[in-house]
């Protein structure tokens, strides 16, 4: 390929060589780290130059600058090579890397007994756990491959789900709240409050009152909104017993709902193209919940 035809000429290895003459601060230093000659390196600077039709350093007999555009291209080039070795990691780790996803909470309290045990029982396999503030946990967005679900949303119609456990309803609110001083707050006592609520991934609906629908609701898209949201005094929020664990902070408490249904904890994973160890992390979850 022409390397003087543009972008398309542009290769990695331009990247690495600017990056070496660069970071070492000659042309013959890089010339020892990349393993070739101080005329390759020449040359393979020229080439990107070439391709990008501008000077990249400044070259004295004793030091060696990077331009004004050199800077930035340094930048971007380190960004370009890091997601280079991202892609070539992810495409060849294959099975020995398994990444779970959530919008929030996790497995709430069983989060950290859970990478105990996947650690003892599958040290082959990397654990990574993804919060990606989707309807999928990340999913959908290839973000993960299986991910951990609670909200309602019909999502067996794209892809396979296993229920693993359920987890009760807590009232959140601002620790100066009437209702802090309660054990428990009845379901139908919420009725009455402005309720915060993530639309896309949360698992508090006007469903949860049938009948008279429920009063003045506001939309949030993030946990750390609609924390910041309830700990002013002005609203509420109602979530599974994963956010009291994973979420405690100054200002906002949280009490048991009564009188409401608890929430799934649901599994789902791409039917098609299952990783080999969803059924056992299915299996790992289970066992955590049904202690």
């Amino acid at each position: 390929m022409d390397e003087g035809s543009g972008l398309a000429g542009l290769e990695l290895r331009h990247l690495r060589c600017l990056l070496a003459i660069v970071d070492t601060g000659s042309f013959t230093d890089a010339a020892i780290q990349l393993g070739v000659s101080q005329a390759s390196v020449s040359r393979t600077l020229h080439a990107l130059e070439t391709v990008l039709g501008v000077r990249l350093l400044h070259r004295t007999s004793r030091t060696v600058t990077p331009t004004t555009t050199g800077v930035r291209v340094v930048h971007h080039s380190r960004q370009l090579l890091t997601e280079a070795e991202n892609l070539v990691r992810e495409a060849t780790t294959g099975h020995t890397r398994l990444r779970i996803g959530h919008a929030w909470g996790a497995f709430g309290r069983h989060t950290t007994e859970f990478q105990r045990r996947w650690h003892q029982r599958y040290p082959d396999v990397e654990l990574l756990l993804v919060r990606h503030n989707s309807p999928t946990g990340g999913l959908a967005e290839g973000a993960c491959d299986l991910a951990v679900v609670r909200h309602r949303a019909d999502l067996r119609r794209r892809y396979a789900s296993a229920v693993v456990g359920h987890e009760p309803r807590y009232v959140v609110m601002a620790a100066d709240d009437p209702w802090a001083r309660r054990r428990r707050v009845p379901l139908a006592d919420i009725r009455e409050r402005t309720v915060v609520v993530d639309r896309r991934t949360g698992t508090t609906t006007a469903d949860l009152w049938p009948g008279d629908p429920h009063g003045d609701v506001e939309y949030t898209a993030d946990v750390d909104d609609w924390l910041a949201a309830i700990a002013t005094g002005r609203c509420v929020g109602v979530t599974p017993q994963a956010t009291v664990a994973q979420y405690r902070r100054e200002g906002v408490v949280f009490r048991p709902v009564s009188g409401a249904d608890p929430v799934p904890v649901r599994v789902i994973w791409n039917e098609r193209d299952p990783h080999p160890r969803t059924h056992a992390a299915i299996a790992l979850l289970s066992e955590l919940y049904g202690d």
